[in-house]
């Protein structure tokens, strides 16, 4: 820690000080020792553990890493969050899972899992109304409904059921 701060006050010192044997330094020597400081620095055998690491953080950092060098760094961090939210939508989305049971005359649906934009199309494919009773119910003990995609994709699925006369209830 102690070292960081020398070398922080030495740096500010030297540009607030030294500006003018700065700009006397040809910018290829600079970049060239910033090449060198970034190979040094770099922890090599962390590529090692790369493949321990899942492919979508995998794709993140390579996706921020060249979008740094194309770009810039306030760009690239703004695509690593963008995608690392995708991905964590679109895992999250899989999750969803529904547990059926039958009696004589009524099914229930139990949702498991998070009702979301990314889920809605998993969610609509779980039910088959033309084949169901005509008293269906749909628990919502175990599921999070998360936004207006959920509260629309329920929507319609009671619309589904209503349209061939039969009816979707919440619950019991």
């Amino acid at each position: 820690m102690l070292s960081g701060i020398a070398a922080g006050g030495f740096l500010l010192s030297f540009i607030l000080v030294g500006s003018k044997l700065i700009e006397r330094i040809p910018l290829a020597a600079l970049v060239g020792v910033m090449f060198v400081v970034a190979a040094e620095t770099f922890n090599w055998k962390s590529l090692r553990g790369m493949a321990k690491v899942p492919k979508h953080d995998t794709m993140v950092m390579v996706v921020v890493t060249l979008v740094t060098v194309l770009t810039n760094l306030a760009v690239a961090v703004v695509a690593g969050i963008v995608i690392a939210a995708l991905v964590f939508a679109w895992d999250h989305a899989q999750q969803l899972e529904v547990e059926v049971t039958k009696e004589a005359d009524r099914k229930t649906y139990c949702l498991h899992g998070s009702l979301f934009f990314a889920s809605v199309t998993q969610f609509t494919k779980f039910f088959t109304p033309k084949e169901d009773p005509s008293e269906v119910y749909l628990k919502f003990d175990h599921a999070r409904i998360m936004d207006s995609s959920a509260l629309e994709a329920i929507e319609a699925l009671a619309g589904r059921y209503r349209d061939i006369g039969k009816a979707l209830h919440e619950g019991a």
